[in-house]
């Protein structure tokens, strides 16, 4: 298969507001409604760590953008995603609310501790009110979200905070980040296929 990337062409950045997120590309997608051009692919979350987007999301200014299925449980080969609890609302300009901004960031799953990366997902949810009458009792949330995932600070020296279980802070580097992320018996070690 070919490079499926999303790339821009030079001198267009893709640096949608909220409000446009939910209302526009969140909107058309869960009405199927046409998105010309269609630059934002569908990715299975739970089949991608976020260090493997820059293949598979549309990628612009160091943030990954991909519509999803939304699922319980956000974990993935190598960890999870864990939510924050700062759920935001998106409002119009003129006051109407569109839905809503989840925060979540992905941590790495090790025996014995975890590992909070500097990776953040905003994954977006259009109330169903915008898209039809929902049933009484069903979530006014639809099944379709569009996330944006990014590093929380990008200026960071890609440190990490790593949490044992006693409850120390130890600091790690990048590449420490990496090596841990690597399953103990990976035999070998697999590098981009070059064109």
């Amino acid at each position: 298969m070919g490079d499926s990337r999303i790339i821009l062409p030079p001198g267009f950045h893709f640096h949608p507001t909220d409000e446009e997120l939910i209302g526009y590309f969140l909107h058309r997608k869960v009405t199927n409604l046409p998105c010309n051009p269609s630059i934002i692919p569908e990715l299975d979350l739970c089949s991608t760590d976020p260090w493997e987007l820059n293949e598979k999301a549309l990628m612009s200014q160091n943030q990954w953008y991909f519509f999803s299925q939304v699922i319980q449980g956000r974990a993935t080969e190598k960890g999870h995603w864990e939510e924050l609890d700062m759920d935001e609302d998106i409002v119009t300009g003129a006051g109407k609310k569109l839905g809503i901004k989840k925060y979540w960031v992905f941590c790495i799953d090790q025996v014995q501790k975890r590992i909070q990366t500097n990776w953040v997902m905003e994954e977006y949810h259009l109330f169903k009110r915008h898209v039809k009458k929902g049933r009484d009792g069903q979530k006014d949330l639809g099944e379709w979200v569009l996330c944006r995932v990014h590093h929380a600070n990008a200026d960071s020296q890609g440190i990490y905070s790593v949490q044992a279980g006693n409850d120390e802070e130890v600091e790690l580097s990048l590449l420490d980040e990496v090596f841990l992320s690597m399953e103990d018996n990976d035999d070998a070690i697999s590098f981009p296929k070059l064109q």
